[in-house]
Order: structure tokens, then sequence, then C-alpha cells
């Protein structure tokens, strides 16, 4: 990280940095996924994941995700096998799994994270991101701090491309400078429901959305109040990719946030 990377980071709201992990660790976490897809059996229900209606929300088993290893269905998937048809897995990889608590602990990352300003950062939340060939989902424009919301605002997502990621196969989007802007909504508990929030009515910025293309390896930053999103995979190509989340432990963490761990709660770079 230099002086120009965190000039480009506050005016912009994400970075991508290339070749920020190696091959090795890429196909470490492929291969680790496939092995938990392998052995994972969905039996006759399947929770299926959607950025479009949060249908979700109401399951049990997406509501107490956030400290385990939770698979969720592609919205689109009709007859594809299991492999072919998951959306996500979540929520605590990087707690519970040797292998990906091993990448998400690289010493670089703890570096970037104190670059950016954490004093105390948490690991909060992870995903692997599948992005299927032809059907994976388009992702609306959306802001982290919505999901994970913080007082003051410090949720940052580090998104680990696991395949080459482009205009043609998904790749993020984002509206750059939009982090300057206030948060929209809040997605949390009220009562035994999980509600979206209206907090600010305004729409997202009238800027030229930025394609945020990745090659495999690289590194896109994003402050967790720029508004990005991800259009549909209709190629032949999958676009995996590895999500983590960061929250500073110097922050309010409310207990009417969704995510909620309190059987493991979220710990840091050691």
């Amino acid at each position: 990280m230099t002086a120009v990377d965190l000039d480009a980071y506050a005016r912009d709201g994400f970075l991508v940095l290339e070749d920020f992990v190696a091959p090795s660790d890429c196909d470490a976490l492929q291969e680790r996924a496939a092995k938990l897809v392998a052995a994972f059996d969905p039996g006759p229900t399947r929770t299926v994941f959607s950025a479009r209606d949060q249908d979700h929300a109401r399951d049990r088993y997406f509501r107490e995700s956030g400290e385990a290893i939770r698979f969720f269905f592609e919205e689109g998937a009709t007859d594809q096998s299991t492999a072919q048809a998951l959306n996500k897995i979540g929520h605590a990889l990087h707690d519970l799994d040797p292998v990906f608590d091993s990448v998400s602990r690289r010493p670089q990352f703890a570096d970037l994270a104190r670059t950016l300003g954490f004093r105390q950062p948490l690991l909060l939340q992870s995903m692997y991101l599948f992005k299927q060939p032809h059907i994976g989902a388009e992702v609306g424009w959306h802001q982290d701090a919505t999901y994970l919301y913080t007082r003051p605002s410090t949720v940052t997502g580090f998104w680990l491309a696991l395949d080459d990621a482009d205009r043609d196969n998904g790749c993020l989007l984002a509206l750059p400078g939009g982090h300057r802007g206030p948060l929209r909504q809040r997605f949390r508990q009220v009562g035994n429901d999980l509600v979206t929030e209206i907090l600010d009515p305004a729409p997202w910025p009238a800027v030229e959305p930025v394609a945020l293309e990745a090659r495999r390896g690289s590194l896109v930053v994003l402050h967790g109040l720029l508004p990005h999103a991800s259009a549909p995979n209709r190629s032949p190509r999958q676009r995996h990719a590895y999500a983590l989340h960061l929250i500073d432990a110097a922050a309010e963490y409310p207990a009417d946030n969704w995510l909620q761990r309190p059987g493991r709660p979220p710990r840091g770079f050691m």
C-alpha cells in the first residue's frame, strides 16, 4: 500500500490490488470448497439465497449461519447438480475451517487492515461465492454496512478473485466516490423478524459505474458505504471469489444486527 493507493481509496472507496495472494492460495480455497460441497447433503429442502427479495431471511438456516458453515442455492438453479447450483457458502468459514482460516489470517491481510486504519480488526464474516456459469444471479446495488452495521461505520470488504473476474462473467461494479454519501438502508432484527429499514431515500449518486475487473489472486477492497453490485453471469465460465468482512472492535456492533455470534465471538488475525 502506497500513499497513492490510500488517496485513491479515500477518493473512490475501492482498490484493486493485483497478485495479492499466490496462485497456490487460490488453489487451496477452491479445492477445499469443492471438498466441502462434495460432503454436503442438502436433503429435501434447499435454502435459496436471493439478493433480490431476501426471502431467505425467514429461514432459520440462514439466520443462524453467522457462526456456522451453511450452503445456499442459486435462485435460477433447476436441474443442476449441487456443485453447479450453489450460490455461496457462509458465514464463518474463516473460523471453522482450517484451510480458510489459514488463508484469511495471512500476514498480508493483517498488514492491509492496519494500513487502512483498523485499530482492533475483527474478522466477522466470510463467504465463498460461486457465480455459476449461465445462471449466476445479478447482485443489485447495495452497501455492506446495510448488513454489517457498526457505530461508527467500520465494515470493510476484502474480496478475493479466485478466478479471473471480468465484464463477461459478472465482475464487481462500483459507484466511485459513493462511499462519501449516507447509509441508505439497514437490514436488522425487529422482534422475531428481519426487516430492511429505509434510512435515507436519496438515489444512488449519478456517476458512471466502474467495472472492477480482477485477475485471479487479486484483492478488491470495498469501503462499507460504497455502493457496489455485480451483473449476472451468462457466460460459460465460473467466477468464484472469497469475501471476508472486517469490523473494528473499537466500534459498537448493535444487538439488532442480523448476524450474531453468541457462541463464537469474532476474533482478529491471531
